[in-house]
């Protein structure tokens, strides 16, 4: 078998891997970047690019909609599919170009093809052989179903809504997740009729219970119909619709199920565990330089447990070409990845829910500040609210370790409340900065004036 040898062999081109190379070719290393789809992954592709170009599309109908209780007069008449669509793929087609631009600029080599992992250093494809001084598993994730759950027809994952030719009229998510409420919200904005099935207690669980109560209430008055701590048994579809049925004994009909029950990771049928590399449960374990059990290989992104996010795995991919260059990074510190749900409101955190750094910290002090007194929620017309947990009692001085917040365009403020998390700040240090008025930003400094002790708009 020919044989090609590399400083670094990355097998997957998505977020992760394509972080690694750039990095890596950057830092004066020869790289190959396998790749058996297109460069650019599930985020750029199926993910997060085209999901938030639907969810524009969703913004935009609502304001439409909504434009007469603003004095605008304009009306909401229905989406045309082919031009939302047409929108989204302009948008992927364009950052994909740019992709593929700093790939070839940086000098590393493309393989386009399915590789195999062969310890301890080597990636197969297509009958040739590339080996590298230190190899990346990259390989991301799938949309996930459930046992006996086929995915066809009018049975779909988030893949297949991404797809849509029309727009429909009564749906049922399965998955009270990130993606499940983010379809949930596209389609109510589109005008149909959507309830989402969820088998935990509440929405988006992941989150702090004060996030989930806020969506939960938010979407109550959006006519999004939710059903918590209700397990799914079944569905049957046919050519008009499907029929899902709920553990209650409750049947719903709709014309489409949209399977959101998380994504699983894509290592079967890569040889890793033929290679001896340690898993669990399909994920590749690591330490906490991403180092695997084999010499030299690394694992990051999706298939590496933890968060599956893709801004997660660009930092991943950059740490360990980083640290294969003997550059010592930092490890990353999982809770300072700021986590983002782009429906509406939106919902953003960082750093530890209250449970959370009540485990860590013993006692915490926590504030709600209502977005009800920030002059650009109003103007847009948002309700919401942002909670602080700071570490230690009230009184005692404490870093804040955790920022929940749900309203509209709050994932755009995520920015400073991850600077706020990751530098150990305390309400003082914030509350000392001067926040531009009127934008909801200003709500995040208000926020920490009242956490540090100086409210001036709230009570209390």
């Amino acid at each position: 078998m020919p044989e090609h040898n590399a400083d670094l062999v990355v097998l997957g081109g998505g977020s992760g891997g394509y972080a690694a190379a750039l990095r890596a070719a950057e830092l004066g290393m020869s790289v190959v970047l396998v790749e058996k789809d297109k460069l650019g992954g599930t985020c750029l592709h199926r993910g997060c690019i085209p999901t938030k170009a639907l969810l524009h599309a969703a913004e935009v109908a609502d304001a439409a909609a909504e434009g007469t209780k603003i004095g605008v007069r304009s009306t909401f008449e229905g989406i045309d599919m082919a031009g939302v669509n047409s929108y989204k793929d302009g948008v992927v087609s364009r950052l994909y170009k740019g992709l593929q631009g700093l790939v070839k600029s940086r000098k590393i080599e493309l393989v386009q093809g399915a590789g195999t992992f062969v310890a301890p250093n080597a990636i197969d494809v297509d009958g040739e052989r590339y080996v590298g001084r230190n190899v990346v598993l990259a390989t991301g994730s799938y949309a996930r179903s459930l046992p006996d759950l086929e995915i066809g027809g009018r049975i779909i994952t988030s893949d297949q809504a991404l797809t849509l030719d029309e727009a429909p009229r009564k749906v049922v998510v399965l998955g009270g997740g990130v993606i499940g409420v983010e379809f949930a919200s596209v389609w109510r904005s589109f005008g149909a009729e959507v309830t989402v099935v969820e088998a935990l207690p509440r929405l988006v669980p992941n989150e702090d219970a004060f996030a989930s109560k806020l969506l939960e209430r938010a979407f109550r008055k959006r006519k999004i119909a939710f059903k918590t701590g209700v397990r799914f048994t079944g569905a049957k579809q046919d050519d008009n619709g499907v029929t899902v049925s709920l553990e209650s004994g409750e049947e719903i009909e709709a014309d489409l199920l949209l399977v959101a029950v998380g994504r699983g990771p894509n290592t079967t049928g890569h040889g890793y565990e033929e290679a001896g590399v340690t898993m669990e449960r399909g994920f590749v374990l690591t330490d906490d330089r991403l180092r695997t059990n084999v010499g030299g290989v690394y694992a990051v992104g999706d298939i590496v447990p933890g968060l599956q996010l893709a801004h997660r795995g660009f930092a991943q991919g950059i740490f360990v070409a980083e640290d294969i260059a003997g550059l010592n990074p930092p490890p990353i510190d999982e809770a300072g990845i700021p986590r983002v749900t782009y429906c509406e409101p939106e919902v953003a955190s960082v750093g530890l829910t209250e449970e959370q750094a009540r485990e860590r910290h013993g006692e915490v002090q926590t504030l709600t500040y209502d977005l009800g007194g920030n002059g650009k929620s109003q103007i847009l017309q948002t309700s919401g609210a942002i909670k602080l947990v700071k570490a230690g009692a009230e009184g005692t001085p404490g870093p804040v370790v955790g920022l929940h917040m749900v309203g509209a365009r709050v994932g755009e403020l995520i920015g400073e409340a991850q600077l706020i998390y990751n530098w150990d700040a305390t309400a003082e240090d914030v509350a000392a900065l001067i926040h531009a008025h009127p934008t909801q930003n200003e709500a995040l400094g208000e926020a920490h004036l009242a956490l540090a002790g100086k409210p001036l708009h709230t009570h209390g």
